[in-house]
């Protein structure tokens, strides 16, 4: 059975410390690298923080961020990251970047930007024209970001379905609203179980300025169920052994999948990125236990924002 030992890094950056944000993202690859993950995935824009709002018109900030990204192709060389940064092209993109063997392998460009609320990315970012499924060994992997996995015919579905991705990682920073969690993992429970896939989600901490992000990072299986849950509003790493074979075996016995696939077309083109992996045997690994931490009932839930945004 395949399994890829997934790791999830619930962190707080600040906003424009490069600096400290790559020493802290050194520091939870490292301590995946000792549980013998194969991804370390981390959150939306948590190289730069979130969100750095005017900070993104200053080319010197953009320039800033892809040399803070180099610094952390190194550590790729023992496990395959994914990390959160401002790319530049002829515009600039809210991206994940996918870094293996010391480079950069590939990247996705956010999607659905969103304009509403406390946020206003379609002011700084162009939208992702591409949906990039990268082939870790024999498994399909589908990245995207945050607002796209709020789409029920968005980049999940178009990646899960066009490019047979058997698990979704999606890099967030959902800032807290009361009793979100639990409708944030209710939702991606019901995209977890449309499109038969493993949905992977880790989200930003901390506060900065008005907004408080709370954590609440996950892992949902193919049939909608928790496989793990990071604690809220603290830094955590979220470790669990996923098995992609369970999704294939449930897609054989959906044949409305096959006809979906067949009759229909993706929004945007989908790209494959085989990363290379040096030929091994594999990894003989003792079976981690998951962390499943409760969900906050809403009064302690609101006094835990308020502390982590003080």
């Amino acid at each position: 059975m395949r399994t890829i030992r997934l790791a999830l890094a619930q962190i707080n950056p600040t906003v424009g410390d490069f600096e400290n944000n790559v020493k802290k993202i050194e520091h939870f690859t490292k301590q995946a690298i000792q549980q013998e993950c194969d991804i370390v995935a981390f959150p939306e824009m948590c190289l730069t923080g979130y969100p750095p709002e005017d900070l993104l018109l200053k080319p010197e900030f953009i320039d800033d961020n892809l040399k803070y990204l180099e610094k952390l192709l190194p550590l790729s060389k023992d496990i395959t990251m994914i990390v959160g940064y401002v790319d530049r092209q002829d515009d600039i993109f809210n991206t994940a970047g996918v870094l293996h063997q010391g480079k950069l392998a590939g990247k996705y460009h956010k999607h659905y930007l969103p304009n509403y609320g406390v946020f206003d990315e379609d002011r700084y970012f162009q939208v992702g024209e591409s949906l990039p499924v990268f082939k870790f060994r024999d498994t399909m992997i589908g990245v995207n970001i945050c607002e796209d996995i709020w789409y029920p015919g968005g980049p999940t579905h178009d990646q899960s379905l066009y490019g047979n991705a058997e698990i979704i990682i999606n890099i967030s920073a959902s800032p807290y609203v009361a009793g979100k969690a639990k409708n944030r993992f209710k939702m991606m429970s019901v995209r977890a179980e449309d499109n038969e896939v493993i949905v992977a989600y880790v989200n930003l901490l901390g506060g900065q300025d008005e907004l408080v992000f709370d954590g609440n990072s996950f892992i949902i299986s193919e049939v909608g169920e928790l496989i793990a849950h990071a604690p809220a509003f603290e830094e955590a790493l979220v470790v669990a052994d996923l098995h992609p074979d369970n999704v294939f075996n449930r897609r054989l016995h959906d044949p409305r999948r096959r006809k979906d696939k067949l009759l229909s077309i993706p929004e945007s083109p989908i790209e494959i990125f085989e990363l290379d992996t040096p030929e091994s045997a594999p990894k003989k690994r003792k079976a981690v236990q998951p962390v499943k931490a409760p969900f906050l009932e809403i009064i302690p839930e609101v006094y835990e924002a308020l502390k982590l945004g003080l």
